[in-house]
């Protein structure tokens, strides 16, 4: 059964456990309104690894001044109701005063990966983006990370994160 967990410290402690277990631990980071895309990164994760988690965050640091963070939709019941039927042991489910306790003073800045396309339209928004994958990898400790492909330039951002920060 999928347990929801709000807690930074609490998965930070979850995390920890199963790595001294020895169970590798998939992870699916997403900001919610699952699709079916999403289901088939947790399907392989969860044949993948011991032990899946998935995060459902809405990260006030990727939308700018002219996008709607409030109108983004959060129906975490009715994600919850999909990931059960997958099998995945965790959706990570923190709030932002949990992510962000008052001024955020530490921002990862991407490089020139993200002043083309998107970013140079975004300013901002690809470093909202691996400030929080920063963040959540920090928590839940993934062995492996599953991301989409459909948006080529983020996944090549994160990437690069991965390979800068030796996530």
């Amino acid at each position: 059964m999928t347990q929801r967990i709000t807690s930074i410290q609490e998965m930070q402690q979850l995390a920890r456990q199963f790595h001294r277990e020895g169970k590798s631990i998939g992870f699916v980071p997403t900001m919610g309104a699952l699709h079916d895309g999403h289901l088939t990164m947790m399907r392989q994760s969860t044949e993948d690894n011991d032990i899946t988690v998935i995060s459902v965050f809405v990260n006030p640091l990727q939308f700018g001044p002219n996008e709607d963070f409030d109108a983004y939709p959060r129906q975490i019941n009715e994600d919850e109701a999909m990931v059960s039927q997958i099998d995945v042991d965790y959706v990570f489910y923190p709030s932002v005063e949990e992510m962000y306790p008052g001024e955020i003073g530490t921002h990862v800045t991407v490089g020139r990966l993200a002043k083309v396309l998107e970013g140079a339209l975004r300013p901002g928004h690809f470093d909202g983006v691996v400030t929080v994958v920063n963040k959540l990898f920090n928590i839940v400790q993934p062995d492996v990370a599953y991301f989409g492909k459909k948006d080529a330039q983020q996944l090549a951002i994160v990437e690069q994160m991965v390979r800068d920060f030796n996530h």
